[in-house]
């Protein structure tokens, strides 16, 4: 690995944080294209990105915001135990369908969801 390729990853994992701690995002928003940008296949980076989104890795972050009485517990023990099995079929759809299209999908995810925040009420 270069000092250049290890350079950008130490600034994708720090903006990631830094936007994932901020206003929630940093997985496929921040981190997918990032890699994208580093060479990685669609698949590639999409499957980093899931490896990078452990547990641990926004655990200080939602304590955080829990001190400030802003996580709803049941809510999220609800979203996360459906989020690993939604995450378990949609990675086992995504590794069989074509990166062209793998790519077409998540550009439309994405415009989505910046014409929601945009546009939305």
């Amino acid at each position: 690995m270069s000092v250049s390729t290890l350079i950008f990853l130490l600034l994708i994992g720090l903006l990631a944080g830094l936007l994932s701690g901020m206003v929630g995002i940093g997985g496929g928003i921040i981190m997918v294209p990032l890699l994208l940008l580093l060479g990685l296949s669609q698949h590639e980076a999409q499957g980093t990105s899931l490896a990078v989104l452990s547990v641990p890795v926004t655990l200080l972050a939602a304590i955080n915001y829990y001190k400030e009485g802003y996580v709803d517990w049941k809510y999220a023990a609800i979203i996360a135990i459906f989020f690993v099995v939604g995450g378990y079929i949609g990675s086992k759809f995504a590794i069989q369908i074509d990166q062209k299209i793998l790519k077409k999908i998540f550009g439309v995810a994405l415009l989505l969801v910046a014409g929601k925040l945009l546009f939305g009420k």
